[in-house]
This record gives structure tokens, sequence and C-alpha cells, in this order.
């Protein structure tokens, strides 16, 4: 990662050339490849090709009633308030959320 040399944020790739994230400088990349990832939305489904490995556990599906589900835990609001838990039925693919 290179930062600017004259406010000390962030410096992403542009074309041949680095550039600040916020005051616009610019500077020739040196080294090797850089990679940026941007996100666009807040939650992201990182395992929905490979759900197969996830835990599973009986509960039962408000879609279709079957009673097993696999499940993950995700952070959703502030870190003093708990997890919640997130199933995705193994039948229909439904999927909820427990907070």
């Amino acid at each position: 990662m290179e930062y600017c040399e004259k406010c000390k944020c962030l410096m992403l790739p542009k074309g041949d050339k680095l550039v600040c994230s916020k005051c616009g400088a610019e500077k020739k990349k040196s080294g090797s490849s850089i990679v940026v990832e941007k996100q666009k939305t807040k939650e992201m489904v990182v395992l929905e090709k490979k759900i197969d490995i996830l835990p599973k556990t009986r509960v039962e599906c408000p879609k279709c009633g079957h009673n097993e589900a696999f499940w993950v835990l995700r952070q959703t609001r502030a870190s003093d308030e708990p997890e919640t838990r997130i199933f995705t039925c193994t039948k229909c693919e439904h999927r909820w959320r427990v907070y």
C-alpha cells in the first residue's frame, strides 16, 4: 500500500499512476502489481457455491417445513449486541435470520 506524502491518505491505482483518494496527488507506480477490490453492497454472500461445507443443524424451515439447515453467524449490529444467526434450508435453500 502506498500513502500520500502530503495528506497521509491511501493512494489508489489509476492507469500507470497512484492517485491520492483525498487530495488528488499523483505518483508513479513502483513495485509489484496492486489489487483493489471495491465492495458495492454492505452484505456479501461469501460461500454461495460452497454451501455444503457449512455446519448443519436441526431447525424447521419456515417456507417448506424441512427440519435441517446450514447456519452461519454474522455480526450485523453493534459489537456489544449478540450475533445474528443466518440459516439456509438444505432442501429449498430458503434463507432466514434469527436475532
